[in-house]
């Protein structure tokens, strides 16, 4: 039921909306301790509206600015950066990244667009008005997810630690440790900077995790099972939750997954603290 490709990094699933909810949480390698840890608060969501979203997106990154997604894809051969309409999903621009890379995390700088690249160590740099590439940098670990907190660029790499860069030289300038009741939660991924705290997908599980950038202590955890349902997926083949976004503007929170069809915008809601 679940197919593995060449790397652990990617679950192409098939399966009723239960069942692959139930399979990517108990998939989940060291954050169990996070989704049972119940002295942190637990928020569920409310759909607020509900967009279209290409189910060809292997989507690895995603920022919102000014009406429209910029969206990193993944995959050896279709990894992508691309400008989305987001009512409509429609790509508006789109640069291919080289076969021989797969394209990660991104995050706006200015006038500048950072992506990463997930084994290959290199970080790249495109002008915002056309997508065109400008430069790109090096790093030592795997490139996961990045975001900007608008003074640096913080950036996961599938650990419990989160590399603060500097956003002009890219060199790194300190790292967060991330712990959730003391216990380092490892799987951070897609990043993404709301309101002076970190929102970071935990892969490979539909939870995302709300962090503190100075401490590096979880202060949130939301619940996003069930958020995709058997319907929306039809037989195809689906990946997990990630990519989220964020309206400072309006004060809007999307998020989506690796191939799913829709993109939703959500309102947090507390929950009661167990896990049923």
């Amino acid at each position: 039921m679940i197919k593995k490709a060449c790397s652990s990094r990617f679950i192409l699933l098939i399966l009723p909306a239960v069942l692959l909810s139930s399979v990517v949480l108990f998939a989940a390698q060291g954050s169990s301790h996070f989704v049972e840890a119940g002295a942190i608060p637990l928020f569920g969501y409310q759909i607020v509206n509900v967009y279209p979203h290409s189910s060809l997106a292997f989507t690895q990154g995603l920022v919102y600015d000014e009406g429209v997604l910029y969206e990193g894809t993944g995959l050896y051969g279709r990894s992508t950066l691309r400008r989305v309409d987001l009512e409509t999903g429609r790509v508006l621009q789109q640069t291919n990244l080289e076969s021989t890379l797969f394209g990660e995390g991104v995050a706006l700088w200015k006038d500048r667009i950072i992506q990463l690249t997930w084994q290959s160590g290199l970080g790249l740099v495109y002008g915002k008005e056309n997508l065109t590439g400008i430069g790109n940098f090096s790093y030592q670990t795997e490139g996961w997810g990045i975001t900007s907190d608008n003074k640096s660029l913080i950036m996961s790499d599938g650990t419990d630690i989160l590399h603060i860069l500097d956003p002009e030289s890219f060199a790194e300038k300190g790292q967060i440790k991330v712990t959730a009741n003391g216990t380092p939660l490892k799987g951070l991924n897609e990043l993404e900077y709301i309101k002076g705290q970190i929102y970071a997908n935990i892969w490979p599980t539909s939870w995302i995790a709300i962090i503190s950038p100075e401490s590096g202590e979880v202060l949130g955890r939301i619940d996003l099972h069930g958020i995709l349902q058997e319907n929306d997926i039809l037989g195809s083949k689906v990946d997990v939750q990630n990519g989220i976004a964020y309206d400072a503007r309006e004060d809007r929170l999307f998020v989506t997954g690796k191939l799913w069809p829709k993109l939703f915008e959500i309102k947090l809601v507390p929950k009661a603290g167990t896990i049923e």
